[in-house]
């Protein structure tokens, strides 16, 4: 089972970034349009907010806590929140705006990917739920605005 939680934890990112590449491109030009209007503010934003937070806590990888190998070479560095959950819980909010069986499979791969990230001793549980917290505030914030200015 480690090949396949190794694979999540490194690659599978790039298979929601390339899902949702898809889902965009067989989009009408309509949803294209506010999709990438979407991404344009909720991405960065997600990332601000992660960044802050990165700033305000200190959580040390589990690896280094526990004092034992990954199952992946990473840095020893700060793991709140996790960048991988939030890119792709931040990608899968939006998608799950314009269709939800899309968004919803997104979604279950972001989980995968939180989840693996745990299992190869990166992150702690609480890096990924403050990584999906994130990023579905920050992708409704801006659709609320978006939306009432009637994108």
């Amino acid at each position: 089972m480690s090949p396949l939680i190794i694979f999540s934890a490194k690659y599978v990112y790039l298979i929601i970034l390339f899902l949702a590449l898809i889902f965009v491109y067989i989009s009408n030009s309509k949803n294209r349009k506010n999709i990438g209007i979407l991404s344009f503010f909720s991405l960065p934003l997600s990332l601000l907010i992660s960044k802050i937070l990165n700033y305000l806590f200190y959580n040390p990888r589990p690896f280094v806590v526990e004092k034992l190998t990954p199952l992946i070479t990473h840095a020893a560095d700060n793991g709140f929140p996790s960048d991988h959950t939030l890119l792709c819980a931040t990608v899968s909010s939006i998608v799950f705006i314009f269709n939800k069986k899309w968004g919803t499979v997104l979604f279950i791969l972001t989980l995968f990917v939180g989840l693996s990230r745990v299992l190869v001793l990166v992150h702690h549980p609480i890096d990924i739920v403050a990584s999906l917290v994130i990023a579905v505030f920050s992708v409704y914030v801006c659709w609320f605005f978006l939306k009432s200015k009637n994108i």
